[in-house]
């Protein structure tokens, strides 16, 4: 299959290839999103080069890791002769760097370690081996392209990238690998042979998060509510199974991770740092570092609410997957490892007030990983930040709450209030609407003391309808907009 996408990616892989000094790239991305495919894809078609890869085996012992590995050289070097078994990664790499070194020199030698982290088992002394090595002989080959890669993202940043010791300095590159957006999730269903509407693909989006391996298992053409029903909903579903062993794959201590999560679902508009190290508790051990795996992960995102009263980090839910998994298999989880959910009981909840709000939940997830599209539309300044206020009402005090979706704080003196909105047909902005938004601004400019402009926008899925207050908004953006290529 051809590779989707990935089109900086690529660049940076061909920047590398084409380097005439030794490349050493950590690669990193949440389970399922296809480092091992972009980089295979990428290896394959060079075909000059040597591509030796090699992947770790979750749980296994150093034995079965070098085992592996050795068996890996002679597959590739040797051709498929079979190596005598070494005790160490010393001897491991010993054996690697002499087949190396046999190769011609015009040849250049792509090395690819796919899972370090469940090679480096306790006490192997994975990393200062590879450290040695390539100090003292993969760094003085211009052939060399190192590629370390991992699921655990926190792990390859924690001991790779920002490493105070050992590899310290000497990647030459770091990529981090994103789900897919809306414009390559068409892309990829497409090439697949699924040809639905934007609308059908932003529903599929909204559950699956664009996550390649999750997009993989469409295999049907029907519209976007059948496919959710058979991944999701039908008797040992794969959507039914895949939130314990996502987590379990990629934490230690996954239990005080899956309840960080699920805490987070329950609030759209997130929780401080400190609400959730309480949640967690002695159970979390280092909440802070549990939160830092989630946000490397790709899971929960970390902010800073503007002009807000309450210092400090907040934490929300972004992956759409997880939000789903919680929101509509897990309550009824145990029915569904059973049998399949009633087509009658599905039918019922895609018409529940439940149903509409999660729409609108996952539909404003997925305007936070378009930004860069809703910056264009909207023609806003590049160095506008984005981000979210709220406050909330006080009787005592006689304030009045609001909450703002999204806006945009801009460097000539102007604040983009975003509204968004996922409705099936164009949005009205009825009278009482149009007062109540203007109510909402005149809130934030009251509670933030802000002297900036204020101009009002609008995300619509479908737009808004003419009328006489759709005139007073500056400026919409629709889910055309959305499925734009960002390049």
């Amino acid at each position: 299959m051809r590779i989707i996408g990935r089109l900086k990616e690529l660049q940076i892989l061909n920047r590398l290839y084409q380097s005439s000094e030794p490349q050493f790239l950590a690669l990193y991305g949440r389970r399922r999103i296809g480092k091992t495919f972009l980089v295979k894809h990428f290896a394959e078609n060079q075909t000059e080069a040597i591509f030796f890869n090699v992947t770790g085996v979750k749980d296994g012992s150093l034995k079965e890791q070098t085992q592996h590995f050795t068996q890996r050289i002679g597959e590739v070097f040797y051709g498929g002769a079979p190596l005598a078994q070494v005790k160490n990664w010393d001897k491991s790499f010993a054996l690697l760097t002499e087949a190396i070194k046999q190769q011609a020199s015009s040849r250049k030698i792509i090395l690819f370690f796919d899972e370090l982290p469940w090679m480096a088992t306790q006490k192997s002394n994975l990393l200062q081996t590879i450290d040695y090595y390539w100090n003292q002989y993969w760094s003085n080959d211009p052939r060399i392209i190192l590629i370390i890669c991992g699921s655990s993202a926190s792990w390859i940043i924690k001991k790779i990238i920002r490493s105070t010791v050992g590899l310290h300095n000497r990647i030459t590159e770091e990529m981090l690998l994103q789900p897919f957006n809306l414009h390559d999730t068409q892309k990829y269903l497409e090439s697949r042979k699924i040809i639905l509407d934007r609308k059908q693909i932003l529903l599929l989006y909204m559950v699956t998060g664009g996550v390649p391996y999750y997009l993989s298992k469409i295999n049907w053409n029907l519209s976007a509510m059948q496919i959710v029903e058979k991944l999701a909903f039908s008797k040992n579903a794969f959507f039914l199974n895949e939130f314990k062993v996502l987590f379990s794959s990629l934490f230690h201590g996954h239990e005080v991770h899956e309840k960080i999560v699920k805490a987070l679902a329950k609030n759209r508009y997130g929780l401080s740092k400190n609400d959730l190290l309480k949640l967690i508790g002695s159970q979390g051990g280092n909440g802070g570092a549990k939160l830092q795996e989630l946000e490397d992960a790709g899971f929960i995102l970390s902010f800073k609410p503007i002009y807000h009263r309450r210092k400090g980090i907040y934490y929300r839910l972004i992956d759409e997957y997880v939000l789903f998994y919680l929101k509509w298999i897990e309550p009824i989880e145990e029915t569904l490892s059973r049998q399949a959910l009633d087509l009658g009981d599905w039918q019922a909840i895609r018409t529940t007030p439940e149903w509409y709000n999660w729409l609108g939940y996952a539909f404003e997830s997925v305007c936070y990983k378009h930004l860069i599209l809703i910056k264009r539309k909207l023609a806003l300044p590049p160095m506008s930040l984005a981000n979210s206020w709220r406050t909330s009402a006080s009787q005592t005090l006689g304030d009045r709450g609001a909450q703002i979706d999204l806006l945009f704080d801009r460097r000539d003196d102007v604040i983009n209030i975003c509204e968004i909105k996922y409705t099936e047909k164009p949005f009205v902005i009825t009278q009482d609407y149009f007062e109540t938004l203007n109510r909402k601004m005149a809130v934030f400019k009251e509670k933030t003391g802000t002297q900036k402009q204020l101009f009002l926008s609008f995300i619509s899925a479908n737009g808004l309808k003419d009328n006489a207050y759709s005139h007073s908004i500056s400026g919409v953006v629709t889910l055309e907009d959305l499925f734009q290529a960002e390049g």
